[in-house]
């Protein structure tokens, strides 16, 4: 594992990260000392699930006009 003093991590973090993405993690030191381990964090990919409801919900063939006349009449002003 490669071991970066401070200032190095400061200057070269953006190009330190893309290693450590690539699975090159890496220590940062201070005065010699190593202080922490820069890794890359493990994620579950979730496939995501389109259509998931297909068959369990019906949309309206009006469904772009229901409430319509309620909404229509507020803006009219009446009650």
């Amino acid at each position: 594992m490669h071991t970066v003093n401070m200032h190095e991590a400061k200057t070269q973090l953006s190009k330190l990260v893309d290693k450590a993405v690539k699975g090159e993690p890496f220590i940062i030191a201070k005065a010699g000392k190593p202080l922490v381990r820069v890794t890359a964090l493990e994620t579950a990919v979730r496939a995501q699930r389109l259509g998931f409801l297909t068959g369990e919900i019906e949309v309206p063939d009006d469904f772009d006009q229901m409430g319509a006349q309620p909404i229509q009449e507020l803006f009219e002003g009446k009650p």
